[in-house]
């Protein structure tokens, strides 16, 4: 049975940071720099010499295929906020006979909870067509749930979808980083500095597995980026030496889950349809599936969209202005 040990938790803002810590900020220009710097460690693909085509909305190329991958900020929603007219774009879909599941590395909520935001959004997603990267990640856990893992997460966000794992949170307490056999890297919310300090020396003094349940660097908000435990992750990587095993785009499995719920169909006809060349865009490319990037909300908002794909080489079949 989930259980946490350490000391309380750091008081947390409104915004989500722990109270007195500066809000950090990140430019697109900069999130996309990051990207690039961490090429050596993502899916490599085969250079492409076929260019992309543009298209206003999903509804100009959906005859074009039978399932869409959702990708979902920048998507479904930028933060707290629906896309407008995305809602509206996936019912027209769906009367057209078309498939629509939510393929997201949203691993910092609880399942139930991420559905329970959908519904409140505006969106009618059954829980079973929303695949996480928190599923791929309890679902890579299921030959080492007898260990005990050293969580970064929010405590007000809980334990739901952990029950059957031994946890403790990491905050402040050096001993919860020693006395663990590994380290779960699920939200950043409110991870701090100091607890970065203290996970790294830790890694240091006994290399240990480290799984990322969230693979994003930076993930688009209403008015900035926020920064994610892929961040983290490849921070860990370049000082101590050791590569985290990532669960969610643009690595293996979180597509493989995707289908299994899909069941048989010819993945010529299905489309992921995201804002992120180094996650949405290249996982589809890695697995051999179409790829629309959205361009006008999320990573690109306000910024040449193409220009990107040029200085990336990660090129989509499609960039859509908006859903």
């Amino acid at each position: 049975m989930a259980h946490a040990t350490s000391q309380a938790s750091t008081p947390v803002s409104q915004g989500g940071r722990p109270e007195g810590e500066p809000v950090k900020t990140i430019s697109t220009k900069e999130a996309f720099e990051a990207y690039e710097a961490v090429r050596h460690r993502l899916p490599t693909v085969a250079a492409s010499g076929a260019r992309h085509r543009r298209a206003e909305t999903l509804a100009d190329i959906a005859d074009g295929f039978d399932v869409f991958l959702l990708d979902a900020f920048g998507v479904l929603n930028i933060g707290e906020t629906a896309i407008p007219g995305t809602r509206e774009r996936i019912d027209d879909l769906r009367a057209a006979g078309k498939r629509v599941l939510v393929v997201s590395n949203a691993a910092g909520f609880p399942h139930a909870a991420l559905t329970e935001k959908y519904t409140r959004l505006g969106f009618d997603f059954a829980p079973e067509d929303v695949i996480t990267s928190r599923v791929a990640l309890l679902d890579g856990l299921k030959s080492r749930e007898d260990l005990h893992w050293g969580l970064m997460a929010t405590r007000s966000t809980g334990l739901q979808d952990f029950e059957d794992l031994t946890l403790s949170y990491l905050e402040e307490d050096p001993e919860a980083y020693d006395r663990v056999d590994g380290f779960l890297l699920v939200g950043s919310m409110s991870w701090t500095e100091p607890r970065q300090a203290l996970l790294e020396a830790a890694l240091e003094r006994r290399p240990r597995p480290v799984l990322v349940g969230n693979p994003d660097i930076v993930a688009p908000r209403e008015t900035s980026f926020s920064i994610e435990p892929g961040h983290f992750a490849h921070r860990l990587a370049d000082r101590t030496g050791i590569v985290p095993e990532f669960y969610g785009k643009p690595f293996p499995g979180i597509f493989e889950l995707a289908f299994k719920r899909l069941g048989d169909v010819d993945q010529s006809r299905v489309l992921m349809v995201g804002d992120s060349l180094h996650t949405d865009i290249l996982d589809a490319r890695s697995v051999g599936i179409a790829s629309a990037l959205i361009a006008q909300y999320g990573f690109f908002a306000g910024h040449d969209a193409e220009e990107a794909v040029r200085a990336a080489g990660i090129v989509p079949d499609f960039i859509v202005e908006r859903p």
